[in-house]
Protein backbone atom coordinates (compact mmCIF):
# COMPACT_ATOMS: atom_id res chain seq x y z
CA UNK A 1 0.00 0.00 0.00
CA UNK A 2 2.74 2.46 0.91
CA UNK A 3 4.50 1.91 -2.40
CA UNK A 4 1.47 3.43 -4.11
CA UNK A 5 1.96 6.66 -2.18
CA UNK A 6 5.02 7.49 -4.26
CA UNK A 7 8.55 8.41 -3.22
CA UNK A 8 8.83 10.14 0.13
CA UNK A 9 11.35 12.74 -1.00
CA UNK A 10 12.20 15.96 0.82
CA UNK A 11 10.53 18.08 -1.83
CA UNK A 12 7.13 16.59 -1.04
CA UNK A 13 7.34 16.00 2.71
CA UNK A 14 8.26 18.77 5.15
CA UNK A 15 9.83 17.87 8.51
CA UNK A 16 7.19 18.09 11.25
CA UNK A 17 9.60 18.76 14.12
CA UNK A 18 10.15 22.52 13.61
CA UNK A 19 6.39 23.07 13.59
CA UNK A 20 5.94 21.28 16.91
CA UNK A 21 8.86 23.27 18.36
CA UNK A 22 6.63 26.37 18.11
CA UNK A 23 4.04 24.93 20.53
CA UNK A 24 4.60 26.29 24.08
CA UNK A 25 5.21 23.70 26.79
CA UNK A 26 2.52 23.99 29.52
CA UNK A 27 4.49 21.94 32.06
CA UNK A 28 6.71 23.05 34.90
CA UNK A 29 10.43 22.83 34.02
CA UNK A 30 11.00 20.54 37.00
CA UNK A 31 10.72 16.82 36.48
CA UNK A 32 10.39 16.79 32.70
CA UNK A 33 11.55 13.48 31.28
CA UNK A 34 10.56 14.23 27.71
CA UNK A 35 10.48 17.34 25.60
CA UNK A 36 7.05 18.47 24.45
CA UNK A 37 8.10 18.00 20.83
CA UNK A 38 9.06 14.36 21.51
CA UNK A 39 5.68 13.61 23.08
CA UNK A 40 3.80 15.31 20.24
CA UNK A 41 5.85 13.37 17.68
CA UNK A 42 4.95 10.08 19.39
CA UNK A 43 1.30 11.09 19.10
CA UNK A 44 1.69 12.11 15.45
CA UNK A 45 3.46 8.89 14.45
CA UNK A 46 0.88 6.83 16.31
CA UNK A 47 -2.01 8.68 14.63
CA UNK A 48 -0.51 8.04 11.17
CA UNK A 49 -0.35 4.39 12.22
CA UNK A 50 -4.08 4.39 12.98
CA UNK A 51 -4.12 4.94 16.77
CA UNK A 52 -7.63 5.72 18.01
CA UNK A 53 -7.10 6.40 21.73
CA UNK A 54 -4.55 7.74 24.16
CA UNK A 55 -3.67 4.17 25.16
CA UNK A 56 -2.96 3.35 21.50
CA UNK A 57 -0.75 6.44 21.21
CA UNK A 58 1.37 5.11 24.05
CA UNK A 59 1.40 1.60 22.57
CA UNK A 60 3.06 2.91 19.43
CA UNK A 61 5.92 4.20 21.57
CA UNK A 62 6.20 0.83 23.30
CA UNK A 63 6.56 -0.91 19.92
CA UNK A 64 9.12 1.59 18.64
CA UNK A 65 12.78 0.70 18.83
CA UNK A 66 15.40 2.68 20.76
CA UNK A 67 16.62 4.04 17.45
CA UNK A 68 13.21 5.43 16.51
CA UNK A 69 12.69 6.92 19.95
CA UNK A 70 16.10 8.59 19.69
CA UNK A 71 15.20 10.06 16.31
CA UNK A 72 12.06 11.70 17.67
CA UNK A 73 13.83 13.02 20.76
CA UNK A 74 13.54 10.36 23.49
CA UNK A 75 17.25 10.44 24.35
CA UNK A 76 19.52 8.33 26.50
CA UNK A 77 19.54 9.29 30.16
CA UNK A 78 22.78 8.47 31.96
CA UNK A 79 23.44 4.75 31.28
CA UNK A 80 19.91 3.69 30.39
CA UNK A 81 17.30 4.53 27.79
CA UNK A 82 14.16 6.17 28.95
CA UNK A 83 11.05 4.24 28.10
CA UNK A 84 8.50 5.79 25.77
CA UNK A 85 5.95 8.19 27.30
CA UNK A 86 3.19 6.34 29.15
CA UNK A 87 -0.50 6.81 28.42
CA UNK A 88 -0.82 8.78 31.68
CA UNK A 89 1.97 11.15 30.60
CA UNK A 90 0.48 11.61 27.14
CA UNK A 91 -2.99 12.18 28.61
CA UNK A 92 -1.73 14.88 30.98
CA UNK A 93 0.17 16.66 28.21
CA UNK A 94 -2.73 16.60 25.73
CA UNK A 95 -5.07 17.84 28.43
CA UNK A 96 -2.82 20.81 29.18
CA UNK A 97 -1.39 21.75 25.78
CA UNK A 98 -2.50 25.01 24.16
CA UNK A 99 -5.07 23.84 21.62
CA UNK A 100 -4.82 26.99 19.50
CA UNK A 101 -1.02 26.70 19.23
CA UNK A 102 -1.18 23.00 18.38
CA UNK A 103 -3.79 23.60 15.69
CA UNK A 104 -1.74 26.46 14.23
CA UNK A 105 1.36 24.27 14.07
CA UNK A 106 -0.45 21.36 12.43
CA UNK A 107 -2.37 23.69 10.10
CA UNK A 108 0.83 25.40 8.95
CA UNK A 109 2.52 22.04 8.39
CA UNK A 110 -0.38 20.66 6.35
CA UNK A 111 -0.69 23.91 4.39
CA UNK A 112 2.96 23.65 3.34
CA UNK A 113 2.49 20.01 2.33
CA UNK A 114 -0.70 20.80 0.43
CA UNK A 115 1.00 23.67 -1.39
CA UNK A 116 3.91 21.44 -2.42
CA UNK A 117 1.56 18.67 -3.57
CA UNK A 118 -0.95 20.78 -5.52
CA UNK A 119 0.55 24.18 -6.34
CA UNK A 120 1.19 23.52 -10.06
CA UNK A 121 -2.43 22.46 -10.50
CA UNK A 122 -4.21 25.23 -8.59
CA UNK A 123 -2.46 28.43 -9.61
CA UNK A 124 -5.35 30.95 -9.60
CA UNK A 125 -6.49 32.25 -12.94
CA UNK A 126 -7.51 35.87 -12.64
CA UNK A 127 -9.78 36.29 -15.62
CA UNK A 128 -10.49 32.87 -17.09
CA UNK A 129 -12.59 29.94 -15.90
CA UNK A 130 -10.54 27.17 -14.39
CA UNK A 131 -9.28 25.53 -11.21
CA UNK A 132 -8.94 27.63 -8.06
CA UNK A 133 -8.07 26.62 -4.55
CA UNK A 134 -11.35 25.96 -2.74
CA UNK A 135 -11.72 25.79 1.04
CA UNK A 136 -14.78 24.61 2.96
CA UNK A 137 -15.72 25.98 6.38
CA UNK A 138 -17.60 23.32 8.30
CA UNK A 139 -18.25 22.24 11.87
CA UNK A 140 -18.16 18.87 13.63
CA UNK A 141 -19.24 17.71 17.07
CA UNK A 142 -17.14 15.35 19.22
CA UNK A 143 -20.04 13.26 20.47
CA UNK A 144 -18.15 11.16 22.99
CA UNK A 145 -16.74 14.21 24.79
CA UNK A 146 -20.06 15.06 26.49
CA UNK A 147 -20.54 14.55 30.22
CA UNK A 148 -23.40 15.14 32.62
CA UNK A 149 -21.79 18.41 33.68
CA UNK A 150 -20.65 19.62 30.26
CA UNK A 151 -21.87 19.61 26.68
CA UNK A 152 -19.98 17.85 23.93
CA UNK A 153 -17.18 19.78 22.25
CA UNK A 154 -17.77 21.35 18.85
CA UNK A 155 -15.00 22.16 16.38
CA UNK A 156 -15.02 24.47 13.36
CA UNK A 157 -12.53 23.73 10.59
CA UNK A 158 -11.26 25.11 7.29
CA UNK A 159 -10.69 22.15 4.95
CA UNK A 160 -9.41 22.13 1.37
CA UNK A 161 -11.51 20.55 -1.36
CA UNK A 162 -10.08 17.74 -3.47
CA UNK A 163 -6.94 16.72 -1.62
CA UNK A 164 -8.50 17.02 1.83
CA UNK A 165 -6.30 18.89 4.30
CA UNK A 166 -7.41 20.73 7.46
CA UNK A 167 -5.73 24.15 7.37
CA UNK A 168 -7.26 25.57 10.56
CA UNK A 169 -9.39 24.38 13.45
CA UNK A 170 -11.00 26.09 16.43
CA UNK A 171 -13.12 24.93 19.33
CA UNK A 172 -16.41 26.84 19.33
CA UNK A 173 -18.28 25.36 22.30
CA UNK A 174 -21.58 24.76 20.49
CA UNK A 175 -22.84 24.76 16.90
CA UNK A 176 -24.69 28.04 17.50
CA UNK A 177 -21.33 29.74 18.17
CA UNK A 178 -19.83 28.87 14.78
CA UNK A 179 -20.58 32.21 13.12
CA UNK A 180 -18.63 34.19 15.73
CA UNK A 181 -15.53 32.08 15.06
CA UNK A 182 -15.68 32.42 11.27
CA UNK A 183 -13.29 35.37 11.09
CA UNK A 184 -10.79 34.20 13.75
CA UNK A 185 -10.60 30.82 12.01
CA UNK A 186 -9.79 32.25 8.58
CA UNK A 187 -7.81 35.34 9.62
CA UNK A 188 -4.35 33.65 9.68
CA UNK A 189 -4.81 32.04 6.24
CA UNK A 190 -3.69 33.49 2.92
CA UNK A 191 -6.96 33.51 0.98
CA UNK A 192 -6.18 35.83 -1.93
CA UNK A 193 -7.95 34.42 -4.98
CA UNK A 194 -9.27 31.45 -3.00
CA UNK A 195 -12.93 30.40 -3.09
CA UNK A 196 -14.47 29.75 0.34
CA UNK A 197 -17.58 27.58 0.56
CA UNK A 198 -19.92 27.35 3.55
CA UNK A 199 -23.45 26.38 4.40
CA UNK A 200 -26.39 28.60 5.25
CA UNK A 201 -25.36 28.96 8.91
CA UNK A 202 -22.34 31.05 7.90
CA UNK A 203 -24.14 33.21 5.34
CA UNK A 204 -23.74 36.26 7.58
CA UNK A 205 -23.38 39.49 5.65
CA UNK A 206 -20.73 41.03 7.90
CA UNK A 207 -18.53 37.94 7.58
CA UNK A 208 -18.96 37.89 3.80
CA UNK A 209 -17.97 41.54 3.46
CA UNK A 210 -14.87 40.91 5.58
CA UNK A 211 -13.96 37.88 3.47
CA UNK A 212 -14.10 39.81 0.20
CA UNK A 213 -12.77 43.20 1.33
CA UNK A 214 -10.07 42.18 3.80
CA UNK A 215 -9.01 38.70 2.71
CA UNK A 216 -9.46 39.35 -1.06
CA UNK A 217 -11.20 35.99 -1.39
CA UNK A 218 -14.27 34.80 -3.26
CA UNK A 219 -17.15 32.83 -1.82
CA UNK A 220 -19.95 30.47 -2.71
CA UNK A 221 -22.70 30.76 -0.12
CA UNK A 222 -25.74 28.53 0.16
CA UNK A 223 -28.81 30.65 0.89
CA UNK A 224 -31.71 29.19 2.86
CA UNK A 225 -34.63 30.66 4.74
CA UNK A 226 -32.36 32.00 7.47
CA UNK A 227 -31.72 34.79 4.92
CA UNK A 228 -35.39 35.38 4.00
CA UNK A 229 -34.96 38.40 1.74
CA UNK A 230 -32.09 36.96 -0.29
CA UNK A 231 -33.77 33.56 -0.47
CA UNK A 232 -37.03 35.09 -1.77
CA UNK A 233 -35.16 37.10 -4.38
CA UNK A 234 -33.27 34.03 -5.59
CA UNK A 235 -36.40 31.87 -5.73
CA UNK A 236 -38.21 34.60 -7.73
CA UNK A 237 -35.66 34.60 -10.56
CA UNK A 238 -36.98 33.29 -13.91
CA UNK A 239 -35.31 29.90 -13.59
CA UNK A 240 -37.80 28.26 -15.97
CA UNK A 241 -36.50 30.45 -18.79
CA UNK A 242 -32.83 29.64 -18.11
CA UNK A 243 -31.44 26.50 -19.75
CA UNK A 244 -29.58 23.85 -17.75
CA UNK A 245 -25.87 24.63 -18.02
CA UNK A 246 -24.33 21.53 -16.48
CA UNK A 247 -25.51 18.10 -15.32
CA UNK A 248 -23.89 15.27 -13.40
CA UNK A 249 -25.09 11.98 -12.01
CA UNK A 250 -23.81 9.16 -9.90
CA UNK A 251 -24.78 6.08 -7.92
CA UNK A 252 -23.63 4.71 -4.59
CA UNK A 253 -24.69 3.87 -1.03
CA UNK A 254 -27.95 2.41 -2.30
CA UNK A 255 -29.13 5.47 -4.16
CA UNK A 256 -28.87 7.18 -7.51
CA UNK A 257 -28.59 10.95 -7.75
CA UNK A 258 -28.55 13.47 -10.58
CA UNK A 259 -27.74 17.16 -10.27
CA UNK A 260 -28.29 20.04 -12.67
CA UNK A 261 -27.10 23.61 -12.31
CA UNK A 262 -28.30 26.93 -13.66
CA UNK A 263 -26.66 30.33 -13.14
CA UNK A 264 -27.97 33.85 -13.58
CA UNK A 265 -26.17 37.19 -13.54
CA UNK A 266 -27.60 39.08 -10.60
CA UNK A 267 -26.70 42.57 -11.77
CA UNK A 268 -28.41 42.01 -15.11
CA UNK A 269 -31.58 40.49 -13.73
CA UNK A 270 -32.17 42.31 -10.45
CA UNK A 271 -29.82 45.22 -10.31
CA UNK A 272 -28.60 43.78 -7.02
CA UNK A 273 -29.57 41.36 -4.27
CA UNK A 274 -29.75 41.52 -0.48
CA UNK A 275 -26.32 39.92 -0.14
CA UNK A 276 -22.92 41.63 -0.34
CA UNK A 277 -20.75 41.29 -3.46
CA UNK A 278 -23.07 38.73 -5.08
CA UNK A 279 -22.41 38.47 -8.82
CA UNK A 280 -24.02 35.19 -9.85
CA UNK A 281 -27.14 33.44 -8.62
CA UNK A 282 -27.03 29.63 -8.65
CA UNK A 283 -29.73 26.99 -8.55
CA UNK A 284 -28.78 23.36 -8.04
CA UNK A 285 -31.62 20.91 -8.63
CA UNK A 286 -31.09 17.45 -7.16
CA UNK A 287 -33.09 14.32 -7.98
CA UNK A 288 -32.44 11.34 -5.72
CA UNK A 289 -33.89 7.83 -5.74
CA UNK A 290 -33.10 5.25 -3.09
CA UNK A 291 -33.71 1.53 -3.53
CA UNK A 292 -37.43 0.72 -3.21
CA UNK A 293 -38.30 4.34 -2.45
CA UNK A 294 -39.89 7.18 -4.33
CA UNK A 295 -37.81 9.79 -6.07
CA UNK A 296 -37.18 13.01 -4.16
CA UNK A 297 -36.40 16.40 -5.66
CA UNK A 298 -34.82 19.44 -4.09
CA UNK A 299 -33.65 22.84 -5.28
CA UNK A 300 -30.81 24.60 -3.47
CA UNK A 301 -29.99 28.26 -4.06
CA UNK A 302 -26.59 29.88 -3.73
CA UNK A 303 -24.74 33.05 -4.63
CA UNK A 304 -21.12 33.71 -5.46
CA UNK A 305 -18.84 36.71 -5.76
CA UNK A 306 -17.34 35.25 -8.93
CA UNK A 307 -18.42 36.65 -12.29
CA UNK A 308 -19.43 34.46 -15.22
CA UNK A 309 -16.10 35.14 -16.96
CA UNK A 310 -14.19 33.93 -13.89
CA UNK A 311 -15.90 30.59 -13.34
CA UNK A 312 -17.93 28.12 -15.38
CA UNK A 313 -21.04 26.17 -14.34
CA UNK A 314 -19.07 22.92 -14.08
CA UNK A 315 -16.57 24.50 -11.66
CA UNK A 316 -19.40 25.95 -9.57
CA UNK A 317 -21.10 22.55 -9.47
CA UNK A 318 -17.82 20.89 -8.44
CA UNK A 319 -17.25 23.43 -5.66
CA UNK A 320 -20.76 23.02 -4.24
CA UNK A 321 -20.53 19.26 -4.48
CA UNK A 322 -17.04 19.39 -2.96
CA UNK A 323 -18.36 21.21 0.09
CA UNK A 324 -20.85 18.45 0.76
CA UNK A 325 -18.07 15.95 0.09
CA UNK A 326 -16.08 17.17 3.11
CA UNK A 327 -18.38 15.00 5.22
CA UNK A 328 -17.14 11.88 3.42
CA UNK A 329 -13.54 12.94 2.88
CA UNK A 330 -12.81 14.10 6.43
CA UNK A 331 -15.59 13.68 9.00
CA UNK A 332 -16.52 10.17 7.91
CA UNK A 333 -12.89 9.03 8.06
CA UNK A 334 -12.45 10.50 11.52
CA UNK A 335 -15.57 8.71 12.76
CA UNK A 336 -15.12 5.34 11.04
CA UNK A 337 -11.35 4.84 10.68
CA UNK A 338 -10.33 6.69 13.86
CA UNK A 339 -13.55 6.08 15.90
CA UNK A 340 -13.80 9.76 16.85
CA UNK A 341 -17.48 9.67 17.83
CA UNK A 342 -16.82 6.63 20.02
CA UNK A 343 -13.92 8.32 21.84
CA UNK A 344 -14.69 9.18 25.45
CA UNK A 345 -11.67 11.47 25.93
CA UNK A 346 -13.11 14.55 27.65
CA UNK A 347 -10.49 16.17 29.89
CA UNK A 348 -9.62 19.80 29.18
CA UNK A 349 -7.87 20.20 25.79
CA UNK A 350 -7.42 16.47 25.12
CA UNK A 351 -10.53 15.94 22.89
CA UNK A 352 -9.49 18.78 20.60
CA UNK A 353 -5.85 17.63 20.56
CA UNK A 354 -6.87 14.11 19.56
CA UNK A 355 -8.96 15.57 16.71
CA UNK A 356 -5.94 17.60 15.63
CA UNK A 357 -3.77 14.48 15.38
CA UNK A 358 -6.49 12.76 13.34
CA UNK A 359 -6.51 15.75 10.99
CA UNK A 360 -2.72 15.50 10.76
CA UNK A 361 -2.82 11.81 9.88
CA UNK A 362 -5.51 12.23 7.23
CA UNK A 363 -3.82 15.27 5.66
CA UNK A 364 -0.35 13.72 5.65
CA UNK A 365 -1.57 10.56 3.94
CA UNK A 366 -3.87 12.39 1.52
CA UNK A 367 -1.06 14.66 0.30
CA UNK A 368 0.95 11.53 -0.50
CA UNK A 369 -1.90 10.18 -2.62
CA UNK A 370 -3.51 7.67 -0.25
CA UNK A 371 -7.01 6.90 -1.50
CA UNK A 372 -8.03 4.69 1.41
CA UNK A 373 -6.86 5.94 4.80
CA UNK A 374 -7.90 2.76 6.60
CA UNK A 375 -5.72 0.60 4.32
CA UNK A 376 -2.80 3.02 4.62
CA UNK A 377 -2.88 3.02 8.42
CA UNK A 378 -3.12 -0.79 8.52
CA UNK A 379 -0.01 -1.02 6.34
CA UNK A 380 1.90 1.19 8.79
CA UNK A 381 0.53 -0.07 12.11
CA UNK A 382 2.81 -3.03 12.75
CA UNK A 383 6.01 -1.35 11.52
CA UNK A 384 6.52 1.85 13.56
CA UNK A 385 9.50 3.01 11.49
CA UNK A 386 7.22 3.57 8.48
CA UNK A 387 5.49 6.51 10.17
CA UNK A 388 8.63 8.69 10.33
CA UNK A 389 9.24 9.35 6.61
CA UNK A 390 5.54 10.07 6.10
CA UNK A 391 5.97 12.99 8.52
CA UNK A 392 9.24 14.10 6.96
CA UNK A 393 11.37 12.87 9.86
CA UNK A 394 14.79 11.66 8.72
CA UNK A 395 15.66 8.23 10.05
CA UNK A 396 19.36 7.46 9.75
CA UNK A 397 20.22 4.37 11.82
CA UNK A 398 23.94 5.03 11.45
CA UNK A 399 23.63 8.06 13.74
CA UNK A 400 22.21 6.16 16.70
CA UNK A 401 22.95 3.09 18.73
CA UNK A 402 20.59 0.15 18.31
Amino acid sequence: MLVKLGPLDAGRVADLRPYFDSVPDPRSPRGRWYSLTAILLVCACAAVSGAKSIDELAEWGERASKTLLAVIGVRRHLLTWRRAPSSATIGRVLGAVDGDSLDRAVGAYLADRHRAATEPAVTPRVSAPGPRRVIAVDGKALKGSARFTSARRHLLSAVTHGCVVTLAQAEVGAKTNETTHFRPLLAPLDLVGTVVTFDALHSVKANISWLVETKKAHYIAVIKTNQPTAHSQLAALPWRDIPVQHTASGAGHGRRESRSIKTCGIAEELGGIAFPYARLAIRVHRRRRQTSKRETRESVYAVTSLDAHQVGPADLAAAIRGHWGVENSSHHIRDVTFAEDASTVHTRTAPRAMATFRNLAIGALKTLGAGNIAKATRAIRDEPERALPILGITHNPDLYET
